[in-house]
Formats: C-alpha cells, sequence, structure tokens
C-alpha cells in the first residue's frame, strides 16, 4: 500500500478526496472511475487528464468537492517513459490499430534521433489524432476512425519542455517526455517517424509523474480494496 496516493489518514469521498491510481494496461480512464463509485457508493467522482487505453501510469481521481479542482489538476505538467518502434506505422500511431507500411531503418543512428527529438522541444502546435476522444459534430474522433472516417481536425498549442532518448536498440526507442496538458505521445511518435523518414508507432507508454504527484505513490487497481479499510475495516472487497 503506498505511503501518500493522495490520502490522509480518514477517508470522507463526500467532502473530497484525491486518490493517486496506476491504471492499467487496456482500461480506460473511466473504468477505473466506474471501479472506485462502485466499489465505495460515491456520488461525484471524476479524473483529472485522460490515459489512453494502452498506456499505463498515474491517474489522479477526485471525489465530493475535489472534483472542483480537476481543472487545476489536469492542466499540471505531465511527464511520460516510453518506448517507440522505428520502421513502421500504425492508424491510431500506437499499438491500438494493426501494424502497416513497414520500412528499413538501416541508417537510423542514435545521433540521427536525438537531433529530431530535440527539434520538438519548445512551443509548437500539434495535431490530435483521428484515434482521440475528442468531440467533434457531437461525435467522438475514434468512433469515426473505427469506421475508417477522417475529419479535419484543428491543430492546438502545446509545449515540449525535455524529450530525451534514454535507450536505443533497434528497431526500438527508448523515452522521457515531459509536456504540457494536451500533448498526445502518440502524435510525437508518429511525428518523429515522419521526420526520421522511416516511420514509428508508439509501443508502450507509462506516465510517470503529474506536478507533484508520482506514480510510485499510487494505489495499483488490485489495492483500491485498501481505501475501504480506511472507513470499513475488511467491509469491502473487489
Amino acid at each position: 500500500m503506498p505511503e501518500h496516493a493522495g490520502l490522509k489518514d480518514t477517508v470522507d469521498f463526500e467532502a473530497g478526496e484525491v486518490i493517486l491510481v496506476n491504471k492499467p494496461i487496456d482500461w480506460t480512464s473511466f473504468d477505473v472511475v466506474a471501479r472506485i463509485r462502485s466499489m465505495f457508493g460515491i456520488k461525484k467522482v471524476g479524473h483529472a487528464g485522460t490515459l489512453d487505453p494502452k498506456a499505463t501510469g498515474l491517474l489522479i481521481i477526485c471525489t465530493g468537492k475535489m472534483t472542483k479542482s480537476i481543472d487545476r489538476f489536469a492542466a499540471w505538467e505531465k511527464e511520460y517513459s516510453g518506448v517507440m518502434e522505428l520502421g513502421a506505422v500504425t492508424k491510431s500511431f500506437d499499438v491500438e490499430t494493426e501494424i502497416f507500411d513497414k520500412k528499413n531503418v538501416t541508417g537510423i543512428t542514435s545521433e540521427k534521433v536525438s537531433k529530431i527529438f530535440e527539434s520538438f522541444v519548445g512551443k509548437q502546435l500539434q495535431v490530435p489524432p483521428m484515434y482521440s476522444a475528442i468531440k467533434q459534430g457531437g461525435k467522438r474522433l475514434y468512433k469515426l476512425a473505427r469506421k475508417g472516417k477522417e475529419v479535419h481536425r484543428e491543430p492546438r498549442e502545446i509545449f515540449i519542455k525535455e524529450f530525451v532518448m534514454t535507450s536505443f536498440s533497434l528497431p526500438t526507442v527508448q523515452f522521457r517526455v515531459v509536456c504540457s496538458k494536451g500533448t498526445y505521445i502518440r502524435t510525437l511518435a508518429n511525428d518523429c517517424g515522419e521526420k526520421l523518414g522511416c516511420g514509428a508507432y508508439l509501443k508502450e507508454l507509462t506516465r510517470t509523474r503529474i506536478g507533484n504527484f508520482s506514480v510510485e505513490d499510487a494505489y495499483e487497481v488490485q489495492d483500491l480494496h485498501l481505501l475501504g479499510h480506511k472507513l470499513h475495516p475488511s467491509a469491502v472487497t473487489l
């Protein structure tokens, strides 16, 4: 059980709590919200900053009056660690969809990749991917994408504070990125592939930090029942 996880010694969900959760792969952010709502009967609960189903890591859950702070938490700086694979692309820019358009990565060096990463540091405009939860015309983009449709998306201003390579072993590159709210790391991986000329997609992603909150202090989903013991010992099970 984490020492912090956003909680005090006593829990009052209705008055307002901040719960840090390490989202598992293939769970949506709302899946985590729904689990907490159903386990503890909380009426008012939400999350600050969506994570894609194929991503893992820190998710901030707010309950009760603390839901008023969701926008503030969501605006905080984010840090991620991840793996991108060079020499192929996917429609979703990650592993949600099939790989296609494979290319040779011979000639791609760590120096070349590092320079490409450096070129993304700073303020810029980024086009959100079609496989995203953004609404356009009242419909989620990913629902249109799954039907093979593509629509125009307005670019959004983002800021990349740091983007560094942590390991290089073709065809994979491990990296760490610190960025602003609204940055799509999947799109960043795809854009890197375009600049390198060989294509790339996001193979793995973990959000390690939001502001001063760390994933190291977060609950695992299977341990959420420990929250219940702060209220009613031995009364809550998964």
